[in-house]
């Protein structure tokens, strides 16, 4: 009888350890969904790779994307609650906190902005300057009523430093993917777009475009105020801070992972990681990593310049250099991903 009693405590005690095992160390990953604009996008390419590395994964975290077909809709998916966080271009976002919506900017995702103005190559006798682009029509990333994307935003700047007003040209939605710039273009209901790489290089590769002005060459940055803006921040709502603080401290960890990851590895191992199977995709990407290696954070942190340069890119567009500092200050949270000079 004492046996028995003795065997019953001993089953007691390992079932209650294996529950403590179960219900501790066995926790269940930690739900995330995110929009993002894409796919395929270079500047939103760390989200991508976040499930590939298993970044998410050894955070005890299981990260699920939503794609947008711009920063304006990916931020519209976070407002509606159908994702936890949105990652768009802070540009983009603070034309949300212009319209008095909560959305915060957690952390910096790209180092330095790449976008190219492409115009359809049959026109390329009669459009030689931004000025020849009156009258024209010209896709962007996709706007909403409540956010001005951000390429909008620069094409604006653009033609407004080169005499045309907005009044000018015909601005049409142009997505955020490969499927929807490419067709937009071939299909010739634009003359033009501020396009993406490595869309942009695919379509002049097959000469189907050609570019008109490139944010990462000086002679159009020269005339364009804040031109070194931080494009790409991952985004959440002022709701989740306060009330699930929890997951936000693990989606900035994972970002930070991502783009430490991608800091030690060559562009070739990070095209290898993505499993690309289309060839002349998986080329124009390699190519565009190599072209541009200074496009990411290394470590998602906010820079003071770099904030400096953004406020005065949005102070271009919205008139008041004053007012879109402040906008700044109150958009940043910078108390996870930190800050440097």
């Amino acid at each position: 009888m004492q046996v028995d009693l003795l065997r019953k405590i001993a089953w007691c005690v390992a079932g209650l350890a294996w529950f403590s095992y179960l219900s501790g160390s066995q926790a269940a990953p930690l739900s995330l969904v995110v929009s993002v604009p894409g796919p395929g996008n270079i500047s939103y390419l760390p989200i991508e790779l976040i499930h590939k590395i298993g970044a998410d994964r050894a955070e005890n975290a299981d990260v699920r994307l939503i794609y947008a077909t711009g920063g304006a809709i990916a931020l519209e998916e976070l407002l509606g609650r159908n994702s936890d966080f949105a990652v768009a271009g802070l540009p983009a976002v603070l034309s949300q906190r212009q319209h008095q919506r909560k959305v915060v900017a957690l952390a910096a995702v790209n180092d330095l902005p790449l976008f190219i103005l492409m115009v359809r190559s049959d026109l390329n006798r009669k459009v030689k300057t931004i000025r020849d682009l009156k009258g024209r029509v010209i896709g962007v990333n996709t706007s909403t009523l409540g956010s001005k994307t951000t390429s909008q935003q620069l094409l604006e700047i653009m033609l407004k430093s080169n005499g045309v007003g907005t009044n000018d040209v015909r601005i049409i939605a142009a997505g955020q993917s490969w499927d929807t710039q490419s067709s937009l273009m071939l299909s010739k209901q634009a003359d033009a777009l501020m396009g993406d790489e490595p869309f942009a290089s695919r379509l002049q590769s097959s000469g189907q475009v050609f570019a008109l002005a490139n944010l990462a060459d000086g002679r159009t940055t020269k005339n364009i105020p804040g031109a070194s803006f931080l494009h790409a921040t991952l985004n959440t709502h002022a709701d989740v801070i306060s009330q699930t603080p929890e997951k936000v401290a693990t989606m900035v960890a994972i970002l930070q992972r991502t783009l430490r990851w991608m800091a030690t590895n060559p562009p070739e191992k990070i095209v290898e990681t993505l499993q690309i199977s289309d060839a002349s995709e998986k080329a124009a990407l390699l190519a565009a990593l190599k072209q541009y290696p200074r496009l990411y954070s290394r470590d998602g942190r906010f820079s003071d310049a770099q904030l400096q340069q953004t406020a005065q890119f949005f102070s271009a567009s919205s008139g008041d250099l004053t007012a879109s500092e402040r906008l700044l200050r109150e958009t940043v949270d910078d108390r996870w991903a930190g800050r440097k000079d």
